[in-house]
């Protein structure tokens, strides 16, 4: 599924790149909001007049009000995409939170497809 929302993010936004990060929040980028607005910095960003902030922007996807990973994105060249498409966008972010909430824990060492984990000398972890 989290590709297919990649691919999905990547041609409503115009994106460059797109990724999705796991887990635990490491930095501080701009993000894209429920609203379809930025913050940088904890600061609105007007991303109509000045188009997206440098680097990449963060998506984050949550499950059962629960943070499970983000999307990861890297704006391409020509204009930002619209304000209808930012708050469409926010949709299949939540969607990829709940299905990976439902699929259960996500934690270092264990696969990212199954919900159990790994066996180790014929025992679980």
């Amino acid at each position: 599924m989290v590709d297919q929302v990649r691919r999905e993010l990547t041609d409503l936004l115009g994106l460059s790149a797109c990724r999705f990060e796991y887990g635990t929040l490491i930095g501080r980028p701009p993000r894209l909001q429920k609203d379809g607005s930025v913050t940088a910095g904890r600061r609105p960003w007007d991303v109509d007049g000045d188009g997206w902030p440098e680097g990449e922007i963060e998506l984050r996807a949550y499950g059962n009000g629960h943070y499970l990973g983000r999307f990861m994105l890297t704006p391409g060249p020509g204009p930002v995409a619209p304000l209808q498409a930012r708050l469409v966008a926010v949709t299949p972010a939540d969607q990829t939170g709940a299905a990976l909430d439902t699929a259960g824990p996500v934690r270092e060492g264990w696969s990212t497809v199954r919900s159990t984990p790994p066996l180790t000398q014929g025992r679980r972890l």
